[in-house]
């Protein structure tokens, strides 16, 4: 019986395993500026496993971007990828793509105990859509529908590009700020690792502070430290994720819950608990009552992505 291949692939890494028995085996993480093309690096993965072209029949990708046509360009690396070609260079029989937040949003499915920690508590109601949000390069919003029977949708779209949302003076400032270097101000301009820097940068501006620093894990290693401008950053970041969130649970009806991943927040996790994320998400003005219930998790799991990629192959291999 020929093998099944799953894939996750990021800007900077692409994660493969093989799928069997409806769990990922051999999980390798391979960095995507080895490899010229997806196909070359899927070629030293299977080599890695004792594999040659035409053992695998099935391959499932998640890809950053919309997953329509023969063509696809990553949005987050060099690579490029046809899928007729992909099928014919590795001799694969299907080769399905799907868009990395509907797949991160399908990993919500596998999550194990201590995979995820409570954020807002409350109780999810499982027919009602659940919400995935997550900063890591940008910011990514999925929709997590359960067709019962332990069958799901995921609905993918471009949530991180909405308009940042402004709750009183101090946010409306640091929108000004950042609008005037940089034109429109998306949530992902923000609510990113990039993000974190601008929005650094924005405060230190406007408290007439010099910025002592360059990168997101820099500002993240002094706010742990204690350093105040740091720490403001954080909390800052972390109460304009709770107003994005809020207004997508509020457009989707997403009392089945919201779960927090990316790369971003569990850095500074113990942080984001004690910070006003809670508060901002709530803050809905006469529809603040929304929110008691509504539960919330920050992920923590290694390979979530993976995982929903597989989910959506099992789902295609038992139809």
């Amino acid at each position: 019986m020929k093998a099944s291949l799953v894939g996750d692939i990021g800007g900077t890494n692409a994660r493969f395993a093989l799928w069997r028995d409806n769990d990922l085996h051999a999980v390798q993480v391979l960095a995507t500026a080895d490899y010229s093309s997806p196909e070359q690096a899927i070629e030293a993965y299977l080599k890695d496993q004792g594999l040659e072209r035409g053992d695998v029949s099935d391959v499932c990708l998640s890809v950053a971007g919309p997953v329509d046509g023969d063509e696809f360009r990553f949005t987050n690396n060099h690579w490029r990828l046809s899928r007729s070609a992909f099928c014919k260079v590795l001799q694969v029989e299907r080769l399905s793509l799907i868009n990395d937040f509907s797949a991160m949003a399908l990993g919500m499915t596998r999550l194990k105990p201590g995979e995820f920690v409570e954020v807002c508590p409350g109780q999810a109601d499982a027919a009602r859509p659940a919400l995935v949000i997550g900063a890591g390069t940008g910011l990514g919003v999925g929709t997590l529908l359960s067709l019962g029977e332990q069958h799901w949708m995921a609905l993918p779209g471009e949530g991180g590009h909405v308009d940042l949302p402004v709750g009183n003076a101090r946010e409306a400032a640091i929108h000004q700020q950042i609008h005037s270097q940089i034109g429109h101000v998306s949530a992902e301009t923000v609510l990113s690792g990039g993000g974190l820097v601008r929005l650094y940068q924005a405060i230190c501006a406007l408290d007439g502070a010099a910025p002592r620093h360059k990168t997101p894990a820099q500002i993240t290693d002094a706010a742990l430290g204690g350093e105040p401008q740091a720490l403001a950053v954080i909390e800052q970041f972390s109460r304009f994720l709770g107003r994005v969130a809020g207004n997508n649970v509020l457009t989707l009806g997403a009392r089945g819950g919201v779960y927090i991943v990316g790369g971003v927040v569990p850095r500074f996790a113990e942080l984001f608990l004690r910070s006003g994320f809670a508060a901002s998400f709530a803050d809905k003005g006469c529809m603040s009552g929304y929110f008691p219930g509504v539960p919330v998790w920050l992920v923590t799991a290694e390979f979530s992505g993976l995982l929903g990629a597989g989910v959506a192959l099992q789902q295609m291999l038992d139809h």
